[in-house]
């Protein structure tokens, strides 16, 4: 286990779309939805054995600081980095690199979301061994690429371009944004396309040169946090940058800007989780093809997920739906509108229906 080697888990969404089960006191993250476990206890088990529990920081909102906290007890205190207010994942990693560059200037940074499925563990934790080495030999920011098995329109992609290490790396030729389903089957067939997974590994010193030069506003914000990081001021001061600083992605901010990317490919089975309909291709079916969980009986139904909590669920002629009971709502969806939730819980919103967000 290195020393070196730092983990950075990014839990600060929101989660809409996993509407009415990811609220505002509680987003996806916070949420078991594929086990036991929370997404967020399964990210930091899943890294735990290649970087020691001193070295992993998380980056959240405020409002979850304590529950982090108790979920990811073993994880110390001052490593629960709270952000003031979500100004997506450039700030969110330049906070987190301030931190690990006081601690090692040298450190290389593990770069992960905090709710996302992966199979095959031990080859995920290889890959990301090689990538934080790959980091840290060529000073390159490296991200991790997924082989695509589906012409998927949910996902950005990475085309990749010249063999690096043999063919265990390459160089990047460009990211693209989530395609629809014609231009997404032909990154398919090419097999220049890797699912985009928005895991990185890279040097601190690299991603700051990086955000100095491609975001050098928030690199001039961060110069001044840094001045009070363990002081009786680096909260108030904290607040004061994040108030100023632009909202903006790792991806548009820097990856999709720099010649210096390289990806390396996760031969893993992945799963950003990111809607009802990526959990529905997860849980197993029975003979109707239903899957899910609670009590359930279905007639002449066909192709649904069905998540039940309390209360017994019966279907009677149905076929690709969504059907999910929380405590004080129930959402019934057709397959493939998972990204319409959004709308619902925007309507919540207009309504200041704040019972049901």
């Amino acid at each position: 286990m290195e020393k070196s080697l730092f983990a950075i888990i990014m839990a600060g969404g929101k989660g809409t779309r996993f509407w009415p089960e990811s609220r505002q006191s509680k987003p996806k993250q916070f949420l078991a939805l594929t086990g036991d476990k929370t997404l967020i206890e399964q990210t930091a088990d899943r890294i735990l054995p290649v970087v020691p529990p001193e070295n992993i920081l998380t980056v959240t909102d405020i409002a979850y600081r304590e529950l982090v906290r108790r979920l990811l007890p073993w994880i110390p205190v001052r490593n629960v980095l709270a952000e003031p207010v979500g100004r997506n994942t450039a700030p969110c990693i330049g906070l987190a690199a301030l931190h690990v560059r006081k601690k090692d200037p040298e450190a290389v940074m593990l770069v992960l979301p905090a709710d996302h499925l992966i199979f095959e563990e031990e080859d995920f934790r290889s890959t990301l061994l090689y990538a934080a080495d790959l980091a840290r030999r060529t000073k390159g920011l490296v991200t991790i690429g997924i082989r695509p098995t589906a012409p998927e329109t949910g996902y950005g992609y990475i085309e990749k371009g010249t063999p690096i290490d043999g063919d265990k790396a390459f160089s990047v030729l460009s990211f693209r944004e989530k395609p629809d389903l014609e231009t997404a089957l032909s990154f398919l067939e090419s097999n220049a396309f890797f699912w985009n997974s928005g895991m990185f590994a890279w040097k601190v010193s690299a991603i700051m040169e990086a955000i100095e030069r491609y975001l050098p506003d928030l690199h001039e914000r961060l110069l001044v946090l840094e001045k009070y990081l363990d002081t009786p001021d680096e909260e108030r001061v904290l607040r004061e940058v994040y108030e100023a600083v632009t909202p903006i992605s790792i991806d548009y901010g820097v990856m999709e800007k720099t010649d210096n990317v390289l990806m390396v490919t996760g031969n893993f089975r992945w799963n950003d989780l990111g809607s009802w309909d990526a959990l529905a291709d997860i849980y197993p079916r029975d003979e109707n093809d239903i899957g899910g969980r609670g009590l359930v009986i279905t007639v002449d139904s066909t192709n649904s997920l069905v998540l039940g909590k309390d209360k017994l669920i019966a279907l009677v002629g149905i076929k690709d739906l969504v059907v999910v009971e929380s405590d004080n709502a129930i959402l019934v969806m057709k397959r493939g509108r998972s990204q319409d939730v959004r709308k619902i819980v925007k309507q919540l919103e207009n309504k200041s229906m704040k019972e049901y967000l």
